[in-house]
């Protein structure tokens, strides 16, 4: 059982890029060098503060912190754990690096409002990291819903009609899913005993491994329960029928699809379905209702469609957007089969896919301000004139194939291990399918750009190095995960106590239970 410690750290690491957004807001547009050190600075000190805590979660020992308590049994409050430190680890380390490609990418554009577009920013990754600490289901969801609206800045930061009616769409699914989820901790408070004589004991809310609901409970209560939170989280995870708006929202600038599709915005959807399965309901309920069941088949569903899809689409973050509805669905079947190998390559591909698609979309955005080509077709010949930018986006093609050496395979083969574990040779089969059907929708771009000849006589160079620079070192991130798992701020370890929490299984490193 870990130790809980009061410590003020997850608070602060909360609070101080919402501390940057109100610096950035302002300095303004006049003195932009300024705006961008503020951004930096914010950026940075995230990252310290989350990463002070990893050795204390290693340890067995949470850092908490009560913020607030509104009534009995009903408060605001953080806690850090292996799950929670995994996902802030990622998005803060990320940000760093995304700040430093926006200041090139905005530069390169000449985009409008750029101060609106790093405070939002900033915004985003406070919430992200409120949800990341959340103690229980109500600051998690009051997160959640901060991140949901700072979002929306970013959606329509064009300007456009096409964007603002992207936008409107986006805010039907994210108030949609906001309704769902209130509902949804509306339900499990009246299942918790709020409203009976004793009322809602203390902790009655909070995120527990194994689960806290009990399952004596209607089976009628615990399905409106689980149907609330899967709309409310779908939403966010791209699962299907529930994608749409993720596609679209690509009409952003490059660094906010970065965000959307490896830091922060979908990863908080997966990540709520971690804590719903596995902290909420817990894996024998789950299982035990044929929740797991109904999840695992909406996940399998999505990742072959969506990878069907990508297939399809011609513009090139397009093609990667839809891979991104696929791949986080990956991270959704690992959770749904409920078996220890497939939940540790479910929290593992949440920080290898963070990395592998940061760097596709990275690399998208690079050709664009470089080339303005947005086009697959468009890109013959173009690894000659930009050959680290395409060697990388070539990296992060094999590793969300599955190519060992870089970080998709590990976190696949655990997921396909889990597969076998479960008995679920039809997902076992998706798995691998999947790898194919990714293959057959990003290998061919590496290959048009390296192998064919442009028609075209226009020279290009690489992109500056602010662009560069953050490709290179997310294409190394992911070959590191592939070679050496728990090298880069153990997320291979607390893979494993993530499994050990919801599980009660101990996974030894890289090897069986």
């Amino acid at each position: 059982m870990p130790d809980f410690i009061q410590s003020w750290a997850p608070l602060l690491a909360i609070l101080v890029s919402a501390l940057g957004a109100v610096a950035i807001v302002a300095t303004g547009e006049k003195r932009r060098n300024l705006r961008e050190t503020w951004t930096i600075i914010a950026a940075v000190a995230k990252f310290g503060l989350v990463l002070s805590m990893l050795p204390s979660v290693l340890a067995g020992n949470y850092p908490e912190v009560k913020l607030m308590q509104l009534s009995p049994g009903i408060e605001l409050a953080l806690r850090v754990d292996p799950a929670g430190i995994l996902f802030a680890l990622s998005a803060s380390f990320l940000w760093i690096l995304t700040s430093f490609y926006a200041f090139g990418y905005m530069r390169g554009t000449n985009e409008k409002k750029q101060t609106r577009f790093f405070a939002m920013l900033a915004v985003c990754l406070s919430a992200t990291i409120g949800i990341c600490f959340s103690a229980n289901l109500l600051t998690f969801v009051l997160f959640y819903e901060i991140l949901s609206v700072a979002t929306y800045p970013l959606v329509i930061h064009a300007g456009s009609e096409k964007a603002y009616r992207i936008g409107r769409q986006y805010l039907v699914y994210a108030i949609t899913a906001g309704i769902a989820l209130v509902a949804g901790i509306a339900l499990v408070a009246v299942a918790q005993g709020a409203g009976s004589a004793e009322g809602l004991a203390a902790g009655a809310l909070d995120f527990t491994g194994g689960g806290f609901l009990s399952p004596d409970l209607s089976m009628g209560m615990l399905w409106t329960i689980f149907i609330c939170f899967f709309i409310g989280f779908g939403v966010k995870a791209g699962v299907m029928p529930l994608h749409s708006w993720l596609p679209n929202a690509m009409i952003a600038p490059t660094p906010v699809s970065a965000l959307l599709h490896a830091v922060a915005v979908v990863k908080a959807g997966v990540f709520g379905f971690v804590r719903l399965v596995g902290y909420t309901f817990g894996p024998d309920l789950t299982g035990a209702m044929g929740a797991a069941a109904m999840l695992a088949a909406f996940a399998g569903v999505t990742i072959l469609l969506a990878s069907a899809i990508a297939m399809t689409k011609d513009d090139l973050k397009a093609r990667l957007a839809y891979s991104t509805v696929g791949h986080l669905s990956y991270i959704v079947l690992g959770v749904a089969l409920l078996a220890p190998h497939a939940i540790l390559g479910a929290a593992f591909h949440m920080v290898t896919h963070a990395a592998m698609k940061i760097t596709l979309f990275f690399c998208a955005g690079a050709i664009y301000v470089h080339t303005h080509k947005k086009k697959v077709s468009q890109l013959d010949g173009i690894g000659r004139q930009m050959p680290l930018t395409l060697f990388a986006f070539g990296v992060g093609a094999v590793g969300l194939a599955g190519v060992p050496l870089v970080g998709g395979f590990v976190s696949k083969w655990y997921l396909a291990q889990g597969a076998i574990d479960a008995g679920s040779v039809v997902f076992l089969v998706f798995l691998l399918l999947s790898g194919l059907l990714n293959a057959a929708y990003l290998l061919p771009i590496v290959v048009r750009a390296f192998f064919r000849s442009s028609p075209e006589h226009t020279r290009f160079d690489e992109a500056s190095p602010l662009m560069v620079v953050p490709i290179v070192v997310t294409m190394l991130l992911a070959i590191l995960l592939g070679v050496w798992p728990d090298g880069i701020f153990r997320f291979f370890t607390l893979s494993e106590m993530i499994v050990e929490s919801v599980t009660g299984t101990a996974i030894t490193a890289l090897g069986g239970s």
